[in-house]
């Protein structure tokens, strides 16, 4: 990764408050994976942010972006309400393909949950999201605010996974933990050790 790279998500972090002691570790780690994402951001051009590869992904970075952060748009848009719909996402095509809007909306999230204390976490939700092929409905489940950052963080680990692959079809440097679960780090690196 560049130095310039290196040095924009440092002035991003700074800028966005990064970490106290009162932040509680499941902010840090959404924290930590979108400044992931800002990383790869900063490396990207509207270009190849938005190309679609091609098979078997048939996607773009661009996309998987988007997507990840609709998920988190629909938890910070739906805590008040205490509606977490995600069937709602807005699909918007500008975070699709531009990487200066993309990078925006990532710091603006990361904005909004850096304000989240451990009171916010535990405010109870209901989530709105079509899980079932055979039918329309939507589940709606009782869950947390905290439950589904994880799920949030989780789901952009898994995306970010992708758009991993789908770089190395373009040859994009990624950040070394980019797409990898910290469980899987920890094993990896426990193999190593031995």
């Amino acid at each position: 990764m560049s130095t310039a790279v290196v040095t924009a998500t440092q002035n991003a972090e700074q800028e966005l408050g990064g970490r106290s002691e009162s932040t509680p570790e499941l902010v840090g780690a959404a924290q930590d994976v979108l400044f992931q994402g800002l990383d790869l951001l900063f490396q990207l051009r509207d270009q190849n942010y938005s190309q679609v590869a091609r098979e078997p992904f048939n996607a773009s970075i661009g996309g998987h972006f988007r997507h990840v952060l609709e998920h988190f748009h629909c938890l910070i848009e739906g805590l008040p309400s205490g509606i977490v719909n995600y069937d709602a996402r807005r699909r918007n095509p500008r975070i699709e393909n531009e990487v200066s809007f993309a990078s925006i909306a990532t710091r603006d999230v990361v904005r909004v949950i850096s304000e989240w204390s451990d009171a916010t976490l535990e405010c109870h939700c209901k989530t709105v999201s079509s899980v079932a092929y055979h039918t329309d409905a939507a589940a709606l489940l009782d869950s947390n605010a905290g439950r589904e950052l994880a799920y949030c963080v989780a789901h952009a680990i898994h995306h970010f996974a992708i758009i991993r692959l789908i770089c190395s079809e373009f040859s994009v440097e990624v950040p070394r933990e980019f797409g990898y679960a910290p469980s899987t780090r920890k094993h990896q690196s426990s193999l190593s050790a031995d």
